[in-house]
């Protein structure tokens, strides 16, 4: 299983959690070339669309920008994991949202707060990082640039976070709470899935200890009716 299908299945519960019950139409933002919750969402009997410009092909997906995405009706949940922090406006993307979704709809959005990567996490990751292989791994890559960088981990953090125009995980809540009624948020592990022989409990109970920092975001909302 690669790390991509590690963490779609350790969040799959979160999302199922808060939908509401099938049938209904969703739709996510930024599924990925793997589809995201998509193929999840149709086996449970949701009428699911998956929008992003890496999309597998199919009738099922969109091959754009959640921006330029015509949505042909009201839908009764949004989901968008790890998607919304590299999107070029998030309250366009946002607002978007709410304007596809029923009066009364859910959106569920799973997050990253990258201004909590202190040093600790960041040492802690990198500690903990797999052996070289094909697969991608996205910290194996922070952890090479920063080596290479001579700077302090934190001013690595913030240029290579303002370079790539991410959005902090704060603001992002807090464009959410503007245009929805929050009915959870929440904190905990991000990074399991890309580390060798952790689970998601065992970043957990780092958290727990004050080891390191929770960077994942939980966000629930429903569109005022």
């Amino acid at each position: 299983m690669s790390s991509d299908e590690r963490w779609l299945a350790a969040v799959w519960p979160f999302v199922r959690g808060w939908l509401p019950d099938p049938p209904g139409a969703v739709t996510e933002i930024g599924c990925g070339p793997l589809g995201g919750f998509v193929p999840v969402l149709r086996a449970a009997g949701y009428d699911a669309a998956g929008v992003d410009p890496e999309a597998p092909d199919g009738p099922e997906y969109h091959q754009v920008e959640f921006e330029r995405y015509q949505r042909p009706g009201p839908v009764a949940a949004v989901v968008a994991c790890t998607s919304l922090h590299h999107v070029a406006d998030v309250g366009e993307v946002l607002g978007l949202a709410g304007a596809a979704l029923d009066s009364g709809g859910t959106i569920i959005v799973v997050e990253w707060a990258w201004e909590r990567f202190d040093d600790a996490t960041a040492r802690w990751c990198f500690d903990r990082l797999p052996g070289p292989s094909d697969e991608h791994n996205w910290l194996r890559h922070r952890h090479d640039e920063w080596r290479e960088s001579g700077l302090p981990w934190e001013d690595y953090c913030r240029g290579w976070a303002a370079a790539e125009g991410l959005h902090a995980g704060g603001d992002i809540v807090t464009e959410l709470d503007a245009r929805f009624d929050r009915r959870f948020l929440g904190l905990g592990p991000l990074f399991f899935a890309d580390l060798a022989g952790v689970t998601e409990a065992d970043e957990q109970a780092a958290i727990d200890a004050g080891k390191i920092q929770p960077n994942r975001i939980g966000y629930v909302g429903r569109r005022p009716g």
